[in-house]
């Protein structure tokens, strides 16, 4: 193939999941093929969460004329741990790619960075440093990662650029993908020299970006880059349903060449994180508060977030918990979905809308996901597919169905995927505006969409099964000391 006018050849793939150690759902290849899989060439005109670079790197391959080559885009539900012949095929399929591509100018990987497989507690990494030993030290290798990553020593010396998303809901993975592209551009054409610098801020933690002070943290972020000297900064949060060494916050500074203002930079930032102890999130709270919270707001419908049976979380996503509440509040206009249960959907479907059945939902992954919920029930819609949007991608939740019991409607998925949008309620023809609380099955993703039409989102403590409290969990392999765990481990 003949080069481009800029004489760069670039090499493209994404292999990503997020990885609970502590779930009880199982991954294997088959789970990224039946999520989303697409060889070299077939991945579509729209990103999804981890695949930002493929879009990203053809835009700039039209605008640039630099020679660009696909390898494997794929993707895998959050879940338990990647079996190793799952992992091990996918990464050698893109290596072989890799090599067939060279000679190479730039690599960039579309990754989560908190993919752990059997034999592997740092998938992104192996990865990357297999690459590098590849395409040797002068191609510039570039990876994109969710901020929910464990950003690890392997990770750092493998690569050359590493950008992780900014925002949490995840609004801004294409624009991070491009931030990547254009640095390692700019890098393997000599215009920048990138040099990473990282602070551990010796922490589990997060926060949000729908609230404050995270709202104006990022924003001051993105005001600092492209200035001083200082190319890019990531704040990782890590994942904290993972018992890997390398978990929990860090801050990535990259600057123009070595730089004593970065380090001095991201311990700064990173400090100021720690100063908040905890108010970057929102307060949760159990059942019945939620709920008795949500009947004192004016309006509707108040939003309830059950961050811990969030699929996004690697959790199955089909606690009862929500479900039983509502139940026994039966004066309450209420909708809870989507809940995973493949089974349900399918005797959903071959009933047919507007029938009556007996129906047991609900309560099947595990004990923290509550017992089955075994109701008459009216089927008030059903799909084949219920896509719904994520910003600038598409998610498939697969066939599903709305059931009625009473004034609470249900949403009840094939798919397991986080609730993204209204449309997995609006799709199925219930209307989010007669109701007074609606549950979504998400963490923070679905707040872009629907905080527009919500009175007041609160946050839930649920019980489980995603492990909300760090310190009643078993670490086996994390690096310590580290706070909440440890006191004053900085010291």
């Amino acid at each position: 193939m003949a080069k481009g006018r800029e004489g760069l050849r670039v090499f493209v793939a994404s292999l990503a999941t997020e990885t609970n150690t502590f779930s009880p759902l199982y991954v294997d290849r088959w789970a990224f093929e039946d999520a989303f899989y697409c060889r070299p060439g077939e991945h579509p005109e729209t990103p999804t969460l981890c695949s930002g670079p493929m879009v990203a790197a053809r835009e700039r391959a039209r605008s640039d004329g630099f020679e660009l080559i696909e390898g494997t885009a794929t993707w895998a539900e959050p879940a338990g741990p990647v079996s190793r012949d799952g992992y091990e095929s996918l990464r050698d399929e893109i290596l072989d790619q890799i090599r067939a591509a060279l000679p190479l100018d730039v690599v960039l990987f579309g990754m989560h960075g908190s993919m752990v497989a059997v034999g592997y507690d740092d998938c992104e990494g192996d990865l990357m440093a297999r690459a590098r030993k590849i395409v040797g030290p002068e191609c510039i290798i570039g990876t994109e990662l969710d901020m929910h990553c464990h950003l690890t020593d392997q990770m750092v010396q493998a690569g050359d650029v590493i950008v992780a998303f900014k925002e949490f809901p995840h609004t801004d993975f294409l624009a991070r993908a491009r931030d990547l592209t254009d640095l390692c551009l700019r890098a393997a054409k000599g215009e920048v020299s990138p040099v990473m610098t990282v602070f551990d801020c010796r922490a589990i933690g997060g926060f949000m970006t729908s609230r404050q002070p995270g709202r104006d943290f990022v924003d001051r972020l993105l005001a600092m880059e492209g200035r001083d000297g200082i190319l890019s900064i990531t704040i990782a949060h890590g994942f904290q349903a993972a018992d890997v060494h390398d978990m929990g916050t860090k801050v990535l500074v990259i600057s123009d060449g070595p730089s004593d203002k970065a380090g001095a930079l991201a311990e700064s930032l990173g400090r100021e994180i720690l100063s908040w102890k905890g108010a970057g999130s929102a307060p949760l709270l159990k059942p019945d508060a939620a709920i008795e919270a949500a009947l004192a707001i004016d309006g509707g419908p108040v939003v309830l977030a059950d961050r811990w049976d969030n699929p996004g979380g690697g959790v199955a996503g089909d606690s009862t918990v929500m479900v039983e509440a509502l139940l026994a509040r039966p004066e309450i206009p209420a909708a809870i979905g989507a809940m995973w249960d493949p089974v349900a959907v399918s005797f959903c479907r071959a009933a047919g809308v507007g029938n009556r059945i007996s129906l047991r939902f609900g309560g099947k992954a595990a004990a923290t996901s509550g017992p089955p919920i075994d109701a008459e029930v009216t089927i008030r819609g059903v799909t084949d597919d219920l896509l719904i949007p994520f910003e600038q991608s598409l998610v498939s939740l697969g066939p599903a169905a709305a059931i009625t019991l009473g004034n609470l409607d249900v949403v009840l998925a094939s798919g397991r995927a986080q609730t993204f949008s209204p449309a997995v309620f609006t799709r199925l023809g219930i209307d989010l505006g007669a109701k007074k609380i609606v549950v979504v099955k998400s963490s923070n993703h679905f707040y872009a969409a629907f905080a527009p039409i919500a009175a007041e989102v609160l946050y839930l403590d649920t019980g489980g099964p995603y492990p909300g409290d760090v310190t009643k969990l078993t670490f086996k392999k994390l690096r310590r000391p580290i706070a909440p765990l440890d006191p004053n481990p900085l010291l």
